[in-house]
């Protein structure tokens, strides 16, 4: 009996530290969520400054129409990087086979993202890690932008989406965004002041372009950081559920054992003074 009930403290010892660790990863979690959050309005600003100017360069010049002679499409797609984030892969991919044609290039960001596809016998075209820290945002953008970009010069696509998650009252929304062609719509057209330009109205808005294109991707970028963490910390949440009641469980266990113990230390204790008698 004794041996049983040393082999019950020794796994309640063992689920206290796993208690600790499911601990500190929701913690690191949410203090991702946080700063994925202060970067991402450092990048809405920026991507509504970039807006305005493309606002006041269509006042100006029609965009051209030409100048994208690919047939295929690309879809770049945010994943997780590391594991412990429940089904968060599963359901970006369950979401991309709607996207998916034959002539559909695939980049895919994230370590487990690679897994997934590799799985479902999909074909990547491209492929990056996914962030670590929100401030690593900025250059993966960076990278994924001069790619699609390209990837269009090319001729190798003229179609260009990103389909990432973002975070949304403890669920997890996906949305599958297009990138090129660019919607000029979106933008209305400011003739207000005249305003200095340094180079042609037409190189301007392509570089504005691609600098609004760069912006939705660090956008993309840090909305997938954030809700790869909320997803995480679900998960730790429900471990943290799991473990307070199989830890529940050991310690009832092992207060029983402890009963049955002192219980037979007195019945050997009584049969010896019977004994003696």
């Amino acid at each position: 009996m004794s041996g049983r009930l040393a082999d019950i403290n020794a796994r309640i010892e063992t689920v206290h530290k796993l208690e600790a660790v499911i601990k500190a990863m929701r913690g690191i979690a949410a203090s991702r969520v946080q700063e994925a959050s202060q970067h991402l309005q450092n990048v809405r600003t920026y991507a509504e400054t970039i807006g305005n100017g493309i606002s006041q360069v269509l006042a100006r010049v029609q965009p051209s129409e030409g100048g994208q002679s690919g047939k295929g499409r690309a879809v770049i797609v945010f994943t997780a990087e590391q594991g412990f984030a429940g089904a968060f892969s599963d359901r970006v991919f369950d979401r991309l086979v709607n996207e998916i044609g034959p002539d559909t290039s695939l980049f895919v960001v994230g370590e487990r993202g690679l897994a997934e596809a590799d799985e479902r016998g999909l074909a990547v075209t491209w492929s990056a890690p996914m962030v670590a820290q929100p401030d690593q945002a900025l250059s993966l953008a960076t990278r994924l932008t001069d790619t699609a970009f390209e990837g269009v010069a090319s001729g190798a696509f003229s179609n260009l989406s990103v389909l990432y998650c973002e975070p949304a009252s403890g669920q997890t929304n996906i949305r599958l965004e297009q990138l090129i062609p660019f919607d000029f719509a979106r933008f209305p057209h400011e003739r207000g002041a005249e305003v200095m330009l340094s180079l042609p109205p037409e190189q301007l808005l392509d570089g504005l372009v691609q600098e609004f294109v760069f912006a939705q991707l660090a956008q993309a970028a840090l909305l997938s950081f954030a809700a790869e963490n909320e997803a995480r910390m679900r998960a730790m949440i429900a471990a943290q559920d799991n473990t307070a009641e199989t830890l529940a469980q050991m310690v009832g266990t092992a207060r029983q054992l402890r009963q049955d113990d002192i219980t037979e230390e007195i019945l050997e204790l009584a049969v010896a003074a019977l004994a003696e008698g």
